[in-house]
């Protein structure tokens, strides 16, 4: 029967293929959205990593959380450690944890971020082989940055002002002193160093001293990256204590060289980052671009109305990523919606081309369906025909467009890569590609029944009589 009705099929190959392509563009489109929408989620979900507020400048909230948690656009400004030292207190009774970043800077695409320790916990990453990053210009670089630009341990690289590539590159080399293992998060991403990184890249280049915003140097103030880095000197190391006296080869100054740990256990990483925090604190006239903040409690009425009080009382800005990321999900799920629709009106129309096509075919079938009928087929054999044509087709078109969605899902992967450095997948298959071949075959059944209900009642006497 599955042969027969094949050969049926391929006998008018025009129609047959125009069937096809409607059902799988339809299918296709519907099983693309699912997954896109799908694997955007998961990314957004994952890399919102517990985070309860994030703080920086005045501007846009849903631009700000893109850039501080999501790497995808641009800075709002910067904001003075002085007016925000208190949100990085690690004895503030209402916050757990709170991360500093400074943005600015980046090599080939990939952000450079100015941090503590923190960031590690934050995201519960770890190192893969190396160190963590403890001086000025020392990075520790995410598994798709190492893999992606070949990065391994004691290689260099100058840092681009800007987050695009092509933007005037600065006079200092970083060093590489540690590769994370990968996290599958937005920190695979990011190459990892000292705030003081970003602030003496600037100085040295006559710049801001803030870490990021992309302001002229008549924005912030300046000042002698000897000072940054005696004020940055060897809490860490006395906490750890460890800790060796070195140069600086720039200005030629007795300044301490901090160590980093030789253990990188929970407790001795979150000690480490408090002291990092410390340090900022003491900068009261740098600049940094945002704090990640993460709450002791979240039933404590203070902690949820800080956001409101940050914005009414304060020149920083408080967003919530949860809120703020609902709202883009909502809006971008509208457009989803809109598409898929778009696509089920597509597989109906293809289930009315596939129903135009087996009907208009009986015309030309009748006599063969009789001759069918004389050599013993039952009216049930000759439905079961018409309804076998119909699923084959549906059948044919879903894994026709499921290799479309697909195929296209792995040129869009290759997109984001290049553009956002998001990963995708091609290969990823959701449940609800198992319920759309259901659906598609209902499709087809449907289309078919009615031609199937015309064959069966197919008169053997009347067509072969009349030839």
């Amino acid at each position: 029967m599955l042969k027969l009705s094949w050969k049926n099929l391929v006998n008018k190959p025009l129609n047959m293929a125009l069937s096809l392509i409607l059902f799988a563009l339809g299918v296709g489109l519907i099983s693309l959205l699912l997954n896109l929408n799908h694997q955007i989620e998961e990314r957004f979900n994952k890399n919102l990593a517990g985070v309860d507020l994030v703080l920086g400048a005045k501007g846009s909230p849903l631009q700000m959380i893109l850039c501080a948690m999501y790497h995808v656009d641009n800075p709002t400004g910067n904001i003075p450690l002085e007016k925000s030292k208190a949100f990085l207190n690690p004895k503030h009774p209402l916050l757990k944890q709170a991360v500093p970043l400074s943005l600015g800077d980046s090599y080939r695409n990939y952000r450079i971020v100015g941090t503590t320790y923190d960031v590690l916990q934050l995201y519960n990453a770890s190192l893969a082989e190396g160190n963590l990053w403890a001086n000025p210009m020392e990075a520790t670089v995410g598994a798709d940055v190492a893999d992606a630009l070949h990065l391994h341990i004691g290689d260099t690289f100058k840092s681009s002002h800007g987050l695009v590539e092509g933007i005037e590159e600065h006079e200092h080399d970083f060093k590489v002193v540690g590769i994370l293992k990968p996290a599958g998060s937005v920190i695979d991403q990011l190459i990892l160093t000292p705030s003081e990184s970003i602030w003496e890249s600037h100085e040295h280049e006559g710049g801001s001293s803030a870490g990021g915003s992309g302001q002229s140097p008549d924005e912030t103030s300046t000042e002698d990256s000897s000072t940054v880095r005696q004020g940055a000197v060897g809490s860490q190391a006395a906490a750890s204590g460890e800790g060796h006296d070195g140069h600086d080869h720039d200005h030629g100054e007795h300044v301490h060289t901090k160590v980093a740990p030789t253990v990188y256990d929970s407790v001795t990483i979150s000690h480490l980052a408090e002291q990092q925090r410390l340090e900022l604190m003491a900068q009261t006239d740098k600049d940094i671009t945002a704090i990640l903040v993460k709450f002791r409690s979240r039933t404590n009425i203070q902690a949820l109305n800080m956001g409101r009080n940050i914005n009414e009382n304060t020149d920083l800005m408080a967003a919530s990523p949860p809120i703020e990321i609902a709202r883009l999900q909502t809006n971008l799920g509208l457009g989803a919606e809109a598409l898929k629709s778009l696509a089920w009106v597509i597989v109906v129309v293809s289930g009315l081309s596939i129903f135009i096509s087996l009907y208009s075919s009986l015309r030309d079938r009748r006599y063969e369906l009789a001759l069918m009928r004389v050599m013993g087929g039952s009216r049930g054999t000759l439905f079961q025909l018409i309804i076998t044509e119909g699923l084959l087709l549906a059948a044919m078109g879903y894994m026709l467009g499921i290799l479309l969605s697909h195929l296209g899902m792995a040129i869009l992967a290759g997109f984001m890569k290049n553009t956002y450095r998001y990963s995708f997948s091609g290969t990823q298959f959701l449940p609800q590609e198992g319920w759309l071949l259901l659906g598609a075959l209902a499709v087809g059944f449907v289309a078919a029944l009615i031609p199937a209900l015309q064959a069966r009642r197919t008169d053997i006497s009347e067509t072969l009589a009349n030839g």
